[in-house]
């Protein structure tokens, strides 16, 4: 019977399916770490309270990416060049979502606006990101090697996600919330489409490492298309609504360590 575990299970015991895993994770996380960075050296001068928590959202999101690469270490591997179409927070970029790198590569401060974008795309996706580590979460907490990454990982996400509520009810109550919701929208209807292109592929990829079945990867391939029906119908209206959240202030310190993999 394929469940979620034991889909996560095979992929984990087999080296070449653990690193490519490992390798798309990688890379999404430290391309977060640079685009939070920027967007906390580019911050408006009248918004220049929020840039330290940007900084501890790219410090979370480069950590990651350090303790992803630390378990491929573990094992002896070295990462892989990941294929494009797995790619989430590049194709992202690609279709106008969040902040285009030829902006925040530049010098130009940002406006008030390019945060309210930039938090607005970091609900929807931190959103993804938190439910899927709550997954693994669930699953995991207690596996000898992923257990500590996964918890720590899965708390930063949830932090993240508590941040992006909190301020874009702020930017709402300053008269920003008919952008909110017209940017959260349009962020959440490319994101639900392009999450569902993104695990096709890496599930394409898996299958071909593990030597799936046809009729396997057929069901697989099933359920994604089930998933993103599901969102498109209207799951896609959790990652648009903004409550404020139990954790409040919820990247106000430093950043916390990574766990040392032995």
């Amino acid at each position: 019977m394929l469940s979620a575990k034991s889909l996560f299970q095979e992929i984990l015991d087999n080296d070449e399916s653990f690193r490519l895993f490992c390798s798309i994770a990688a890379s999404g996380e430290s391309q977060g770490g640079w685009e939070n960075a920027r967007i906390a050296a580019l911050v408006p001068d009248s918004e220049r309270a929020l840039a330290p928590k940007i900084t501890r959202h790219g410090a979370d999101e480069d950590k990651h990416g350090r303790i992803f690469n630390a378990l491929m270490k573990k094992r002896g591997l070295e990462p892989v060049e990941i294929p494009p179409a797995t790619d989430y927070t590049m194709l992202l970029e690609n279709n106008g979502i969040g902040l285009a790198h030829e902006k925040l590569k530049g010098d130009q401060a940002l406006t008030v606006e390019d945060i309210v974008t930039y938090l607005a795309h970091s609900r929807v996706t931190e959103q993804r990101a938190s439910e899927e580590m709550e997954l693994l979460r669930r699953h995991f907490a207690d596996h000898p090697d992923l257990g500590r990454a996964v918890k720590m990982i899965s708390n930063d996400e949830d932090n993240h996600l508590a941040y992006c509520h909190e301020e874009l009810l702020r930017f709402a109550a300053v008269g920003h919330g008919r952008m909110i919701q017209r940017t959260l929208r349009e962020c959440a209807l490319a994101e639900i489409r392009i999450y569902r292109d993104v695990s096709l592929a890496v599930m394409a990829g898996m299958g071909r490492i593990l030597g799936w079945s046809k009729a396997k990867s057929g069901v697989l391939a099933a359920g994604i298309h089930a998933v993103y029906l599901y969102e498109r119908l209207g799951g896609w209206r959790r990652m648009v609504s903004l409550k404020m959240p139990e954790r409040r202030d919820a990247l106000g310190g430093p950043a916390s360590a990574a766990p040392e993999f032995a």
